[in-house]
């Protein structure tokens, strides 16, 4: 009942925030990738992500009468379709990731459960269905929501391996694994890393002679995957071939071929079964390579690359109560006062080895890109209460934090995605962190209600996202960049800061004036008698 009860308020404040939040700068690109893949066998344009979110997610819009069309811009792309309404296709769409975000709170309530006790599952569960991260990313259609919930399962499924390492779990192996490859490219190196405890565990532990390792097993869960991966992409095979320094590579149902230098002078042509999945890896790691433009306390980067980006987006977007649980947990371990099981430094290992990675990548986009992390966190927060349960004092403590959490969460309901935690003032949110941490283009649908409270307002928007405002029934006018006005502008957190401009200072000049009201913690109203 309790378990029942718990999904139920989780899935409230998912609709609450699907009834009031417009469609996020990513999301449409995700539907009308899926859409491409489903109607049109092809997985050409925005191959940066592989296809199993967007695959699901688009399921409830293979009529044809659900239509997207998205104009590629020399820098990022702009929506001018989304029928019959923007509205209903975000209810379709979205609430398939609502549902893997169900899956993945049952599936971490069955884990503490396993590893601790019936009450520490749902003193876990309390915390995940307060956590305005982990209602705001399974709300909107992306692929961080599917990547959290594999990377548990799959850490999930090695302790299920060390624990009997029959062929019936090395096939489950395979099939989570081939669909962890599929949710994110960022999951290669946890694919890695199941694999290589796959091959060292045993019921009696790590085997450290490689004459006891189980390669077959392994190896079968490794064919197992590939098989999963290519069925994500519908058994394509491409073409590669080099000649004459050349690299020609033929994609199935792509427009164009890929034509690149070669440094190698080998002559030779091969099938590639997956080439898309190849191709978009390549793509990342090259994007990654250059650098994405990122915003940071206050500072711009074309490139990125910060190392403190991720902590500190953690200190500040992670929940107070959830923070200070993690670092008592921490120094209790530190301190030996608490012992964790080989099964646990197992499960660790995941998102210690996640985090690290996060860390040294240079794409700095928001706290979704550490959202597996998180999930480890609640996971482990499990085990405190475990140790409290003997005292009816700290017992007690515990739940009261739950509590706060509950009071913390409700300061930004429904706009979970804007959260920051008690240590940052709302209105200063745009000086730290933008884009997905904060201003992501859900806010339309509050223009919209300001519109029609405000009608004879002369309104200016300067919004960030992919949307044409217009088609929420938005009347305001677009304000370029260093565009003086006088009336009502409303600017995104994510313009403030500059983040995306080709000037970072273009709306800079606002400041000058005190906002007037604050729409969905994202988007700030100036009132301008003189330009």
């Amino acid at each position: 009942m309790w378990l029942a009860l718990l999904c139920l308020i989780y899935l409230a404040q998912c609709a609450w925030f699907l009834h009031t939040q417009s469609l996020t700068y990513d999301e449409p690109v995700h539907i009308a990738e899926g859409l491409d893949a489903w109607r049109h066998g092809r997985f050409e344009q925005y191959n940066d992500h592989p296809p199993l979110a967007r695959l699901l997610c688009t399921l409830p819009l293979l009529a044809q009468k659900w239509q997207v069309e998205v104009q590629q811009l020399p820098k990022g792309f702009y929506v001018s379709v989304l029928d019959p309404s923007p509205g209903a296709m975000a209810w379709r769409a979205r609430a398939v990731n609502v549902g893997l975000g169900l899956l993945l709170a049952v599936l971490l309530w069955y884990a503490a459960e396993r590893f601790y006790s019936r009450s520490s599952a749902y003193f876990c569960l309390c915390l995940f269905v307060l956590s305005p991260a982990l209602i705001a990313h399974f709300s909107v259609v992306t692929t961080d929501g599917a990547a959290s919930l594999l990377i548990f399962a799959t850490a999930s499924q090695v302790v299920a391996w060390k624990r009997h390492p029959t062929w019936r779990n090395a096939v489950i192996m395979g099939l989570v694994l081939g669909f962890l490859l599929l949710a994110k490219f960022s999951t290669v190196l946890m694919f890695l890393l199941a694999l290589l405890w796959m091959l060292v565990l045993g019921c009696e532990g790590i085997a450290f002679d490689p004459r006891n390792w189980n390669w077959r097993k392994a190896a079968s869960a490794m064919a197992i995957a590939f098989m999963v991966v290519w069925a994500g992409y519908f058994f394509h095979v491409s073409r590669l071939s080099i000649h004459d320094g050349i690299l020609v590579a033929h994609l199935p149902n792509w427009r164009e071929e890929i034509v690149k230098p070669a440094s190698v002078r080998l002559s030779f042509s091969l099938p590639v079964p997956a080439g898309e999945y190849v191709e978009g890896l390549r793509e990342v790691a090259r994007h990654n390579s250059h650098g994405q433009g990122a915003y940071f306390l206050g500072t711009v980067s074309r490139t990125g690359g910060w190392k403190l980006y991720h902590p500190v987006t953690a200190l500040l977007k992670w929940p107070t109560v959830v923070l200070i649980l993690v670092l008592l947990g921490l120094a209790l371990v530190l301190r030996r006062k608490l012992r964790l099981s080989t099964d646990l430094w197992i499960m660790a290992s995941f998102p210690i080895v996640y985090f690290a990675a996060a860390i040294f990548t240079r794409f700095n986009l928001g706290e979704r890109h550490i959202l597996p992390v998180y999930v480890f966190a609640l996971f482990f927060i499990a085990g405190l209460w475990e140790a409290a349960r003997p005292s009816r004092v700290l017992s007690a403590l515990l739940i009261s934090m739950v509590l706060l959490q509950a009071a913390d969460t409700l300061r930004y309901a429904p706009a979970y995605l804007s959260y920051f935690n008690f240590c940052v003032r709302p209105q200063d949110s745009y000086k730290l962190l933008s884009g997905s941490n904060l201003d992501w283009g859900q806010g339309l649908l509050a223009v919209r209600d300001y519109e029609r409270a405000h009608p004879g307002e002369q309104i200016w928007l300067a919004y960030f996202g992919s949307v044409d405002p217009a088609l929420y029934g938005i009347k305001a006018k677009p304000l370029p960049e260093n565009q003086r006005v006088t009336g009502t502008v409303i600017v995104g957190a994510t313009n403030l800061s500059g983040e995306y401009l080709t000037d970072p200072n273009g709306y800079r000049w606002l400041l000058q004036h005190k906002p007037v009201a604050t729409l969905d913690h994202a988007l700030y109203v100036f009132k301008i008698d003189t330009p």
